[in-house]
């Protein structure tokens, strides 16, 4: 039932954004983690996701910078990967407390750089038990038509990657309490 809802919530996004459902392709990526809903989305919500990520992976991000904002919707964020040559830039277009639910939308870089004409990214946090929850992310995309042949994807292995940092920080964080 959540899984319907965040799709629902997503196809109705993505029309408010100018994209058609049926134009969207999905990479997915989802995550168990031995934490409250509430504790993993208080790191997902504002930048702590995107930080918290830099800082572990250094060999791969090099900088984040907060072009616009505070963390919050309208937040304009660009990752800067090693060796500093290229970038993704994305806009926090949706930050829905109580269904904790983010929406980012791509503006330059990623995909967006190789034929796709949008880039939407957004992070599900779905409460399993009181303890426990899934790290649902989702880069929903449309190909231009002129690059088809060549099957541009997003790369959802940064986000995969994120998830997995956050089950390690947050559960060695428990334990340690």
């Amino acid at each position: 039932m959540l899984k319907q809802v965040s799709l629902i919530c997503f196809l109705i996004s993505s029309c408010c954004m100018g994209v058609e459902s049926k134009d969207l392709k999905h990479l997915t990526n989802e995550l168990e983690v031995n934490v409250a809903a509430s504790r993993v989305w208080e790191l997902y919500r504002h930048l702590g996701i995107s930080m918290l990520t830099a800082r572990e992976l250094k060999t791969v991000i090099q900088s984040v910078q907060v072009l616009k904002g505070d963390g919050g919707v309208g937040t304009i964020l660009k990752l800067t990967f090693v060796p500093g040559n290229s970038s993704y830039t994305e806009r926090f277009m949706k930050i829905d407390d109580e269904k904790k639910v983010k929406v980012a939308k791509g503006l330059e870089g990623g995909c967006l750089a190789i034929g796709c004409s949008v880039q939407i990214v957004q992070l599900d946090i779905i409460e399993k038990t009181s303890d426990s929850c899934i790290i649902r992310s989702d880069i929903g995309y449309a190909v231009k038509e002129e690059f088809e042949a060549n099957d541009p994807k997003p790369n959802i292995q940064l986000l995969a990657a994120a998830a997995q940092i956050t089950k390690r920080f947050l559960e060695s964080s428990k334990n340690d309490a």
